[in-house]
């Protein structure tokens, strides 16, 4: 058998002698880099769940959004939230306990209107405790 250098690689990697063995993948071999992910195009679009892929709001942050939201006098509703965020409600009601209730300090009040939906506002009157 006449050596190749790939055997002569392995036999020294496996000795402990010599050079040492390099591994490469199957998409190195084919002259794809290591841990770079190929880009789709419209893959965004599809896996967002059927939103558009642009925010709904103009500017500023998610939570700035919502506290604006919450700021106003007619209050807003937990579905509001969720439009305008893209959240999920559990993120939306997990954000107004420990956020806006815990973290800040701010008294939520939540009120039921004629309509039968539930509207949460900041009270700027008082502070919770």
């Amino acid at each position: 058998m006449v050596p190749t250098s790939a055997n002569i690689t392995n036999e020294a990697a496996v000795s402990g002698k010599g050079v040492a063995a390099t591994s490469t993948t199957k998409d190195e071999r084919r002259g794809k880099s290591r841990g770079m992910a190929e880009h789709k195009p419209g893959r965004a679009a599809a896996d967002n769940g059927g939103r558009s892929a642009k925010p709904t709001h103009s500017g500023g942050t998610k939570a700035s959004i919502v506290l604006k939201k919450l700021n106003s006098p007619k209050g807003v509703t937990i579905e509001g939230l969720m439009e305008a965020t893209g959240w999920q409600v559990h993120s939306v009601r997990g954000f107004l306990s420990a956020v806006v209730k815990k973290k800040m300090g701010l008294k939520l009040v939540n009120e039921v209107g004629k309509d039968g939906a539930r509207r949460y506002r900041i009270d700027g009157s008082a502070k919770s405790q």
